[in-house]
């Protein structure tokens, strides 16, 4: 009867034991979900700035031809004047110049953002996969916790049956007893 209450005993150590590691998992893949979701919105977030600075580039870029094509425009109707051409010609040279420069680091910016999704799009996948580990985890914690549960109930009908027994010989003890007194 001892070993049996002890072994119950035991038992429900390790169910709380499992009830808190349990609950450090649930917490753990809360946090975990909290950090994918974050990260999700992040990498929304830069998707969508992608897209914008996508969509300025390119406004940039239609901005820059109408003026080239304007500066073309301009060096015909000065070809009259060959003083004026020569600093027309110089002008243009220093903004389109100026403006090669500046589509470059346009297109260098949407390098580095594209490479900054596909890096959110690696951390995102990492995350995924970690709040799967976690989730199967939870899942054998749980079930871990109900076989815990049904060998507790066990034990506890046997004790419960043990007691029976116990008192069932203790009456006949007592009959025999006045039995034998008899």
């Amino acid at each position: 009867l001892t070993g049996q209450q002890q072994e119950i005993n035991n038992l429900i150590q390790r169910k709380i034991a499992v009830d808190e590691e349990n609950a450090r998992l649930k917490n753990e893949f809360s946090n975990l979900n909290q950090k994918f979701k974050d990260k999700s919105q992040e990498l929304k977030d830069t998707e969508e700035c992608a897209q914008k600075k996508e969509e300025q580039n390119r406004l940039v870029i239609k901005n820059l031809e109408e003026e080239n094509n304007g500066l073309n425009t301009c060096c015909a109707d000065l070809l009259n004047d060959l003083e004026k051409l020569r600093k027309q010609e110089a002008q243009w040279k220093t903004e389109k110049s100026g403006n090669d420069v500046r589509i470059k680091n346009l297109e260098t910016d949407l390098t580095e953002a594209r490479e900054q999704m596909k890096d959110l799009r690696s951390i995102c996948s990492d995350l995924s996969s970690q709040v799967a580990v976690k989730q199967e985890e939870l899942s054998q914690k749980d079930s871990d916790v109900i076989k815990a549960k049904k060998e507790l109930q066990q034990l506890q009908n046997l004790y419960r049956q043990n007691i029976e027994h116990t008192a069932q010989q203790a009456e006949l003890i007592k009959q025999l007893q006045a039995l034998n007194t008899d």
